[in-house]
């Protein structure tokens, strides 16, 4: 079984959703009222609703083929980098020891050290970033005057995104990231893994731009 549509299925048990509730709520993210119809973007976004209504999936220590996740303090927040460099069309492998080997090679730093060291991590961290912002165009300047919104990571990378989709057409940013989520034009109050929809579904599109470039 596909793992998005084992999370969704996973999430109908833990929120105790009743099969016609269930049914219902599918339909009214999607227009679909089965997973299986749906594509992989919207099995996201309906994770994305079920996670707001209070889903908390359980990740495993191995991913589904096996391979062991990195693991330690800083491990979550260094793979969403790296993957958001991977949505960006900047990272060529998105897995895990693609990034060791990245760190190590640009560090010399053991995973054991910036996983589990806090300057070790900023170092890394900080590299990740300056390379996004150098290959992606990832604006991380910071005024304490922005709107909370707007000094988010997931704000930020899928702006970048979308000026590489969409160079001419900045304005129609908003309708697209709120419809993605199954929220009215004007919100704004994005959680993590609403932005991560919305990446993900940019890196989609993104990498399929540049296989026809290429």
């Amino acid at each position: 079984m596909n793992s998005s549509i084992a999370a969704i299925h996973i999430a109908k048990k833990q929120l105790s959703l009743d099969d016609d509730t269930y049914r219902a709520k599918l339909m009214n993210i999607t227009g679909k009222r089965s997973t299986k119809d749906m594509s992989e973007d919207e099995r996201q976004r309906v994770i994305t609703v079920l996670r707001n209504d209070g889903f908390k999936p359980v990740q495993s220590a191995r991913r589904p083929d096996g391979r062991l996740r990195l693991s330690g303090k800083y491990a979550r927040k260094l793979q969403a980098l790296w993957i958001a460099g991977w949505n960006l069309g900047i990272v060529r492998n998105r897995e895990d020891a693609a990034l060791q080997t990245f760190v190590t090679g640009q560090t010399g730093l053991t995973a054991e050290r910036f996983l589990h060291h806090a300057e070790d991590a900023r170092k890394v961290i900080e590299a990740l970033k300056k390379w996004m912002e150098r290959e992606g165009s990832v604006d991380w300047s910071d005024d304490v005057k922005m709107a909370g919104y707007l000094r988010s990571d997931g704000y930020r990378i899928a702006r970048a995104q979308w000026a590489i989709l969409s160079p001419k057409s900045r304005n129609d940013f908003w309708p697209v990231v709120t419809e993605l989520v199954d929220q009215t034009t004007l919100f704004r109050d994005f959680t993590d893994q609403q932005w991560i929809t919305v990446m993900n579904h940019f890196g989609n599109q993104i990498r399929k731009l540049k296989a026809v470039q290429a």
